[in-house]
């Protein structure tokens, strides 16, 4: 039976598959669906605390997604609260009337700092600073509740001493626009802050602290997804260093930076508290949402939609403009060939690409990877290819992504926009702005990574 289908409503279905996406990881059912009360006994993971015996609860936190999450503790635990602290990029705060029934369910008052994001700022440190007030002079009958999602690490900043703020916001910058990855990014702010790399937990003691974490990193690597508060350092002062004589950074990142990280190397400084650490003898972290599982509702929909479906990985890594020419060939290959699968068909990827900047101009990974993308599809017919950043901001801008088509870079010539030119600036946002194919979304409260979608008709 002849496909009647239009281009038109493979779009919609591909819309379908994305609100999926984001309905499986919104941040307070995630939460919810993970920990169960019953009576005086919480269940979480694999293991259950009896508030009979537990004198105080804090809940602390930071990350995209730390409203929500917190929203979901206060309704779990809302009268046995004695203190909330929890550092959210701004404008991904709660509706009043959220904020207002939050209130209403304890005595202690709402804390949320609204910070910067990705370059930390002086409002992400008063937050931190005020977690640690809320940490000290606790006893062993009393838990800690921490809700960690993405953009933690820069959402909860406490310079080690001997580094400022500004040394801190040098090298994000540095970093962001040098293609470290993630995983190197918070190898190198472990060794510069205090809360990081299990310096959380270390504050936390003698306490019992429970993590619920909304992963937004690769492979789910606890010591990586917010910089690894409340979790073991697998990482080393040298290796620290290493990253940045690996992107030429030595050089240029603060002074002050370049000496921590070579007295830490040298032994001179204690390093990040490792597995067996004391300090988390009592830590229990919990994974409660994940890439995978937004892949997964995406592929689920897609399927139901009546369209052939894969998850074809989670782990999708690398340059963004070298993602893209491998995705745009999967796209081709589904169209003339049927593979890896029959039209119609939607591959769905996840994982966090990188960026080098080469031009001045405005965009994030997802829009960048969208723009080669089009070029390299460019004259196909019935392929269709978005990336999508999942907290709804892509880069330091207001979009969440882009959707392109081989038709993408042909209607843009018609409007004087030149894709090659854009993408050699680094300037997606403003091609995709102008073309009108930004995915805009909003403050998505929730930050799993990103998800690419492929889909040939």
């Amino acid at each position: 039976m002849p496909d009647e289908r239009t281009a038109d409503d493979y779009r919609t279905l591909l819309w379908r598959a994305m609100r999926a996406a984001l309905a499986a990881v919104e941040p307070e059912g995630a939460v919810l669906r993970a920990c169960k009360r019953d009576g005086d006994v919480v269940h979480a993971g694999r293991r259950a605390y009896d508030l009979a015996q537990v004198d105080r609860i804090v809940l602390i936190g930071a990350g995209k997604a730390g409203a929500p999450m917190a929203k979901a503790v206060v309704s779990l635990l809302g009268e046995r609260l004695s203190a909330r602290v929890v550092n959210v990029k701004r404008g991904y705060v709660l509706s009043q009337s959220d904020l207002a029934d939050m209130q209403a369910r304890c005595a202690c008052p709402i804390e949320f700092f609204e910070a910067g994001h990705p370059t930390p700022d002086s409002v992400g440190v008063r937050g931190a600073q005020r977690i640690t007030e809320v940490l000290r002079n606790l006893t062993p009958r009393d838990l800690v509740i921490c809700v960690i999602s993405g953009g933690g690490s820069a959402l909860m900043t406490l310079p080690a001493p001997g580094i400022t703020l500004d040394d801190m916001q040098q090298l994000t910058n540095l970093l962001l626009a040098s293609g470290a990855s993630i995983n190197e990014m918070n190898c190198v702010r472990k060794h510069l802050e205090l809360l990081k790399g299990g310096g959380l937990a270390r504050l936390a003691q003698p306490a019992s602290v429970l993590t619920l974490v909304l992963s937004d990193v690769v492979g789910n690597p606890l010591d990586v997804i917010a910089s690894g508060p409340t979790v073991p350092d697998s990482t080393t002062f040298a290796q620290a260093l290493a990253v940045l004589d690996k992107y030429g950074l030595v050089g240029q990142v603060p002074a002050a930076i370049t000496q921590r990280l070579k007295a830490g190397a040298a032994g001179a400084l204690p390093e990040t508290p490792k597995a067996g650490d004391v300090a988390f003898q009592r830590v229990n972290n919990v994974i409660v949402g994940s890439n995978e599982l937004a892949a997964q509702a995406a592929v689920d929909q897609a399927r139901q939609d009546g369209l052939q479906t894969l998850l074809l990985t989670t782990f999708l890594e690398g340059e963004a403009r070298e993602v893209a020419k491998v995705a745009a060939g999967l796209a081709k290959d589904m169209h003339l060939n049927d593979r890896p699968l029959a039209k119609p068909g939607l591959l769905v990827a996840g994982g966090e690409t990188t960026v080098t900047l080469r031009g001045r101009g405005k965009g994030g990974r997802n829009q960048e990877l969208a723009l080669a993308a089009a070029l390299a599809l460019e004259g196909w017919q019935g392929v269709l290819l978005a990336a999508l950043a999942t907290d709804g901001s892509d880069g330091p801008t207001d979009a969440a992504g882009a959707i392109v088509s081989g038709d993408t870079i042909e209607s843009a010539r018609q409007k004087g926009l030149d894709g090659l030119a854009y993408l050699k600036d680094n300037d997606s946002y403003s091609f995709f702005r102008q073309s009108g194919d930004l995915i805009v979304t909003g403050p998505t409260n929730t930050n799993v990574n990103d998800l690419l979608f492929i889909l040939a008709f």
